[in-house]
């Protein structure tokens, strides 16, 4: 089945979350909540399933964005607290988790090339969403960070961890996570969190000139490649269990809020 998507810049918008403009077999998915930041919601998430999960063979390169001052500044803490109140036991988290899970998986293999277009900060579920890309480009007054430990949660959203351990190594990875300190373009590029670091106004250069060489690659090389480049990857990631990434969030969620740290959980906006 092929995406239901207008051609030449005619925008197709799913209700309030999710943005995507077809210009050819070039694909742009904007996050569009820009308000909050792109924090990710389990709206989003399931409009961002909705688009990826549509295979269409005639879209070559998939470009990922966020709409406003931010790429993402991570995943929803409000709806976080709300799902605490609703079910204790973490079955709301468990079930986005999963999704977000899905929806890295989908960026990850599609059969497109797909492109992260980083603007502003990237924060936990947003730097998971970006790193999911094939490939990652950021303007250069971009930041970074993982935060999920000081707000009593582990760094499992949507498969983030076995990709960083891959792209980055352990020791930095180690020293990221358990610190929680920001980081910038220049050192995401050092870290190859980014590929690609330019000034903010040349990002939408440097996505194109990724991408109008990869258009014109024929699809079933284009494929297969891509399919050969993710296989040859997984067994450098050594064990992946980030199929169990939705289950360990909810439980350490919930046990947070059971021990009497659900404040610093629950503060602020996003994570």
């Amino acid at each position: 089945m092929k995406l239901s998507l207008p051609d030449q810049r005619s925008p197709y918008q799913r209700p309030g979350t999710v943005r995507t403009v077809r210009e050819g077999p070039v694909l742009r998915v904007e996050l569009n909540r820009p308000d909050t930041g792109n924090a990710v919601t389990e709206a989003m998430l399931d409009d961002l399933l909705a688009i990826l999960t549509l295979p269409d063979p005639d879209v070559r390169v998939v470009v990922l964005s966020g709409a406003g001052e931010h790429f993402s500044l991570g995943g929803d803490r409000n709806e976080f607290v709300d799902w605490l109140d609703e079910d204790p036991t973490g079955r709301g988290i468990r079930i986005a988790a999963e999704k977000g899970r899905r929806v890295c998986e989908a960026i990850t293999t599609s059969q497109a090339v797909t492109i992260a277009r980083v603007q502003g900060k990237a924060i936990g579920a947003g730097m998971a969403l970006a790193l999911a890309c094939d490939l990652r480009v950021g303007a250069d007054t971009a930041g970074f960070r993982l935060p999920e430990l000081a707000l009593g949660l582990p760094t499992a959203w949507g498969g983030m961890l076995p990709r960083l351990l891959h792209e980055v190594g352990a020791a930095r990875v180690r020293e990221l996570i358990l610190t929680g300190r920001p980081f910038k373009a220049a050192e995401a590029y050092e870290l190859s969190v980014l590929q690609r670091v330019v000034p903010e106004d040349e990002l939408d250069a440097a996505v194109d000139a990724w991408a109008k060489p990869i258009v014109r690659r024929p699809e079933a090389a284009l494929r297969v490649t891509k399919a050969l480049l993710n296989s040859y990857a997984a067994p450098t990631r050594l064990a992946d269990p980030s199929v169990l990434d939705a289950e360990l969030m909810a439980t350490v969620a919930a046990a947070t809020r059971r021990t009497g740290d659900a404040g610093r959980t629950g503060a602020g906006a996003s994570l």
